[in-house]
């Protein structure tokens, strides 16, 4: 069984944070949404759970932050290509998200940006390069290795 994340966050406006997360390209499931929460799919194993704050304390209790004031919690998204990256954050930027909350990242094998929804959750965008990581993935390898001799 392959793993799945449930990013469950609470929001002011249940309508129009499904909204903005329709125009990102996430896909409501309604089997599993209602009055007091939405269940959006980015992908097969990445599901986001939208909910009033009086549903979302039935989950939780501590109380809810303020994620227009604090953070709370960074999340973070993988794309295929720098172009996706941009991509994904332009479609924020069309459903009315803030671009670029945190500072742009470059660094030519690892390129990131990223945005905030309406109620001020912060998600990252970020793309690697694969042949990056693998040369990282053997240097470290080697490193260890060589430690361990």
């Amino acid at each position: 069984m392959q793993r799945m994340i449930f990013v469950n966050l609470p929001v002011r406006d249940l309508a129009r944070a499904t909204s903005f997360y329709q125009s990102m390209g996430f896909t409501k499931n309604d089997q599993f949404s209602n009055d007091d929460a939405a269940c959006m799919a980015l992908s097969e194993t990445i599901i986001v759970m939208l909910h009033t704050p009086e549903h979302f304390m039935r989950f939780s209790p501590k109380p809810i932050a303020d994620s227009s004031k604090v953070c709370e919690v960074l999340l973070c998204v993988s794309e295929e290509s720098r172009a996706a990256v941009d991509g994904f954050v332009d479609k924020a930027i069309s459903a009315g998200g803030v671009v670029d909350p945190c500072p742009r990242q470059d660094y030519g094998f690892m390129y990131g940006r990223s945005f905030e929804d309406p109620d001020g959750h912060i998600w990252e965008v970020m793309w690697m390069d694969p042949a990056a990581v693998e040369r990282g993935c053997a240097e470290n390898a080697a490193m260890a290795e060589a430690e361990t001799a």
